[in-house]
């Protein structure tokens, strides 16, 4: 069996201070759960992880902040993992004062590295009584019983709205704690835009893959609206609970036709596009991690109608030109400057499968 993650070591090292139900948030690797409890509730803002944790026998699954999987009062320890984001943090630890039954305990886990000393802070705020429990596996283990339990939890009283304008389009965009580029239009997706506006689409539908809060839908229609065109539906696919929240809300505000939907790649994807765009992302926490993008190039063409296009915006230094050939068609770099680059490509039928 692979080594599982350190934070999950260093929890596992202390397994005579849970007590009770458990509840864990945030773990990234399924074997855990077993080890630590015959049963429980997981929870996990990624789709793909979800779908892996509702085959552990005895434990109920949640996929995300808004799952009917969740209700007050049902834990008596509650495992938070540090996540990626600090501002997550504050969203875990309110989810697990509301988790807790009475004279429930908080267990917070995370790696030197990731800055779990500072999150402490957070931890003291929910649970003043916190101390440290251990420090191994290049991480600490923080514990404190929560009082009180809250009463409420509501994933729409975290949502925030900020606008972003490109091109001449200003519209709102919803955020959520852990969110990539919450409250601002990355450059990366600004040379996308742009590039729509230079380049235009060929007519059809069009899929927007890792579509965060639904930025690259959301504009095109408005784009379209302001010149009169008619206006594309555009489906949007994401991997994180709260990039799916924040995309359906961005698209109601905004009146913007699609579907937004969770998938861990392509998997829940079963139409065909005339056009995929992407802003993908290549980080897993702290380290480069491309293999989402490189998988999701592999299965593209099969989503993309005969002759379609896929569009997509990367760091420059990121070796996605040939991949691109290979799995889709013919590419060319549209516009490129020392940080991004827009690659456009064909669906080509002459391509070898694989």
């Amino acid at each position: 069996m692979p080594a599982l993650p350190n934070s999950h070591e260093a929890l596992l090292k202390n397994l005579q201070h849970l007590h009770g139900r458990v509840a864990v948030l945030g773990p990234v690797d399924i074997s855990l759960m077993p080890a630590l409890a015959p049963s429980g509730l997981v929870v996990t803002e990624h789709f793909g992880l979800w779908q892996q944790m509702t085959t552990i026998d005895g434990w109920a699954a949640a996929f995300g902040y808004d799952d009917e999987a969740l209700a007050p009062a049902i834990a008596d320890t509650i495992v938070v993992f540090l996540p990626k984001a600090r501002a997550e943090l504050a969203l875990r630890l309110a989810l697990a004062s509301w988790l807790a039954a009475p004279g429930a305990r908080v267990t917070l886990v995370g790696e030197k590295k990731e800055g779990v000393a500072g999150a402490v802070k957070q931890l003291k705020a929910v649970a003043p009584g916190a101390v440290k429990i251990d420090s191994a596996r290049h991480c600490q283990v923080w514990q404190a019983e929560i009082l009180p339990p809250a009463e409420i939890f509501d994933i729409s009283q975290w949502q925030t709205w900020h606008p972003v304008e490109c091109a001449g389009i200003r519209f709102d965009v919803a955020g959520l704690p852990g969110i990539f580029s919450a409250g601002e239009l990355d450059a990366g997706t600004a040379m996308l835009l742009e590039s729509l506006a230079d380049e235009p689409l060929k007519a059809g539908p069009v899929l927007d893959f890792a579509c965060g809060a639904g930025v690259i839908g959301t504009w095109l229609q408005l784009y379209q609206r302001s010149l009169g065109q008619p206006v594309t539906q555009v489906d949007g696919v994401d991997v994180q609970s709260q990039a799916v929240i924040c995309a359906r809300s961005t698209y109601q505000r905004a009146a913007a036709l699609g579907t937004i939907v969770a998938s861990d790649g392509l998997d829940r994807v079963d139409g065909k596009y005339a056009v995929v765009l992407s802003n993908p992302p290549f980080h897993t926490g702290i380290r480069t991690d491309t293999s989402m993008t490189e998988e999701f190039l592999r299965q593209v063409a099969g989503h993309l109608l005969p002759g379609g296009e896929l569009r997509l915006v990367a760091n420059s230094f990121l070796p996605y030109e040939d991949l691109i050939r290979r799995h889709v068609g013919p590419v060319k770099a549209i516009t490129t400057d020392k940080r991004f680059t827009v690659w456009s490509a064909r669906e080509d039928k002459k391509k070898p499968l694989g």
